[in-house]
């Protein structure tokens, strides 16, 4: 069964300096409380896997949290880019940044691999592309049995992996709906897992569409209302579309970015910023 705890003391508990962290969820239900929890923390050399880094990922960076960054796409959604990851990787500030590249079809198969107990994902993938030639996680096998071309990509297994969702009961079963994205797989393919939700409930009602991860795939379940935003909670919250086009100068500019970071996260206690 999984533990409830704070989001702080989840942190403290699963999130170590060294670890491959994936924070995930595809424009909605998005963890960003908890990533700035990890930057209030002050966690160093973690490798970031996520499908689409936007802005939490650009404040991780930004903050010196990251060495690596695992992903298939990365950007501010609606606005433009992520400046604090571009200023790592172009300029090694704070701190040089490697990155993986792959597709979104690339990642997804990772983590199914990685949720299946498998070594790696075989797909139809990367043909007519470039990545080949600068991911080293990209290799093509011959398939015995039709001699067709295929690519291979190895399993994704974090070591601890982080989101976010509607609600859990007091057992630590999760359960959420809407728009989702890999945030299943990536659950069921980590080492530990920390899920915050909008509340806590007695008991679980059925929702169209939703899945229940159960608490026994769970280390840890925090309750932390609006631990999405700026992202939107489906039937708690609305996408805060003003916050994403003023993050763009507050990541351009080094001095507003730390300014930021002092102001709305280090001198808080883990409301979302």
């Amino acid at each position: 069964m999984a533990k409830i705890q704070s989001l702080a003391a989840a942190v403290a508990e699963l999130v170590h300096d060294g670890d491959t962290v994936a924070l995930e969820g595809f424009t909605h239900l998005i963890p960003v409380a908890a990533g700035q929890e990890i930057i209030r923390q002050r966690r160093r050399e973690l490798t970031l896997v996520r499908m689409t880094p936007d802005i939490v990922y650009d404040q991780l960076i930004g903050a010196g949290c990251a060495r690596k960054l695992v992903f298939s796409w990365g950007g501010n959604p609606g606005v433009g880019s992520l400046h604090r990851f571009r200023e790592a990787v172009q300029q090694g500030w704070p701190a040089p940044l490697e990155i993986e590249e792959h597709s979104h079809a690339g990642m997804a198969n990772r983590y199914v691999a990685g949720a299946s107990g498998l070594p790696f994902a075989v797909l139809r993938g990367y043909a007519g592309t470039d990545l080949p030639t600068v991911t080293d996680t990209i290799k093509f096998i011959e398939c015995p049995f039709t001699g067709e071309r295929l690519a291979v990509v190895p399993a994704i297994n974090p070591d601890v992996t982080i989101i976010h969702a509607q609600r859990a009961d007091r057992q630590g079963n999760v359960q959420l709906w809407g728009l989702l994205g890999v945030q299943k797989e990536a659950v069921l393919a980590a080492r530990r897992s920390l899920v915050t939700v909008e509340e806590i409930v007695d008991e679980l009602t059925p929702v169209p569409g939703a899945i229940v991860l159960p608490g026994w795939a769970i280390t840890a379940v925090a309750e932390v209302p609006g631990g999405a935003h700026p992202s939107y909670a489906q039937g708690y919250s609305e996408r805060d579309n003003a916050y994403y086009a003023a993050w763009d100068a507050i990541g351009r500019d080094r001095d507003a970015f730390t300014g930021w970071l002092d102001r709305h996260v280090f001198t808080t206690t883990g409301s979302p910023a």
